[in-house]
């Protein structure tokens, strides 16, 4: 399936999305989808459906820490699943457009 991107790898068409067109997305990234990402994934999305935005990094973090805890709420722990930048990775990964203030 082609993939319809913009120039910095997010996804034109948001109601395109699903887990395979997720896992298309997350080999782009270099990122092997497993059983972590997924509440990751769908946590992000229902945060965007809510506020029609894609957290930056603070945000995001405070985010996963509030629904899923201190241990994966955490920016060292982002790192170690998403290595280039956990909101723009997650961000794209999920389908959602570039996050705020994130250059």
């Amino acid at each position: 399936m082609d993939l319809d991107l913009d120039a910095d790898g997010y996804l034109r068409d948001l109601d395109a999305w699903n887990m395979t067109v997720a896992r298309q997305l997350a080999t782009l990234e270099n990122i092997e989808l497993d059983e972590r990402y997924d509440p990751l994934i769908h946590l992000i999305r229902d945060y965007y459906a809510q506020k029609e935005v894609s957290p930056a990094m603070r945000p995001l973090v405070k985010l996963i820490r509030s629904a899923l805890g201190e241990e994966i709420g955490n920016s060292i722990y982002l790192m170690t699943l998403f290595p280039e930048s956990p909101a723009k990775q997650l961000a794209r990964i999920a389908g959602l457009p570039r996050p705020t203030n994130c250059l």
